[in-house]
């Protein structure tokens, strides 16, 4: 009863502000599900810092969010770069305060036949899938322990997908990147929750974004592009929506692992 008295507590805090006070980061904000979740977490009261390659993009998302009222600022970073993202971590120090909140979304999908030897592709996906997802870690994970430390919330988490445990054909590499994180987010919730920092994986099926537009095989690009016109998928706005409730849960309950998918979509 006490639990879900604090679940459906949760879900009404999430018409107010219930992350007035906190600061959150989102990587691969430019678009897609990071733009949606940084719109999604000012909206519910946090100060966010987003960031990504394409300054333009998260000038024009800053720009939304501080007109709607909201606190938002914008660092240009590749996130493959580990000096770059340790920076980054300290930008937001000075211009918001400790980070209490951290959404490591950045990622790339490039889809083809492992026949095809497409090694740029390969080593492009595990330097923004993997590299990307451990340079954001290293550079906040002092953050959220001090946010921790002091009694706050403090969140990390993760954007997987579905082919992490899926088997799907011509999704070697990407699958394999994926699997990795869902499989870090356990191994990483043993050594950080008894720390009281709560770290948690999503993993969505088709959501509507550019993503598939980064496949490089024609006959992979086709099946995602037909995959988006017969069914309804999710949008970014609906995965935004799931992050700020894992972030908006009371401070003792961690919603670890979260698949998310389309009612339609059978695998």
């Amino acid at each position: 009863m006490k639990e879900a008295f604090a679940m459906s507590t949760t879900a009404a805090l999430l018409t107010g502000t219930p992350l007035a006070g906190r600061v959150a980061v989102v990587s691969g904000a430019s678009s897609g599900i990071g733009a949606a979740t940084a719109l999604r977490l000012a909206e519910l009261g946090a100060s966010v810092a987003v960031l990504a390659r394409r300054k333009d993009r998260l000038e024009e998302l800053t720009a939304a969010i501080t007109a709607a009222g909201g606190t938002a600022i914008t660092i240009a970073v590749d996130v493959t770069g580990r000096d770059a993202v340790q920076d980054a971590a300290a930008q937001v120090a000075d211009r918001l305060g400790t980070a209490d909140l951290v959404v490591n979304n950045a990622g790339v999908q490039l889809i083809s036949p492992i026949t095809d030897l497409r090694q740029d592709d390969w080593q492009r996906q595990i330097d923004l899938n993997i590299t990307g997802v451990m340079n954001v870690i290293g550079a906040f994970l002092p953050h959220l322990t001090t946010a921790a430390e002091a009694g706050r919330p403090a969140d990390l988490i993760t954007t997987s997908s579905i082919a992490a445990t899926r088997i799907l054909e011509k999704f070697s590499v990407y699958s394999g990147t994926k699997a990795y994180i869902s499989h870090l987010t356990r191994l990483l919730r043993v050594e950080l929750g008894p720390k009281n920092i709560r770290v948690a994986t999503i993993e969505p099926g088709m959501v509507d974004t550019e993503l598939p537009s980064h496949v490089t095989d024609p006959d992979a690009g086709a099946l995602m592009e037909g995959l988006l016109t017969e069914i309804d998928p999710l949008q970014p706005a609906d995965v935004a929506e799931t992050v700020a409730f894992i972030a908006a849960s009371p401070r003792h309950v961690n919603l670890t692992e979260i698949t998310i998918l389309p009612t339609a979509q059978a695998v």
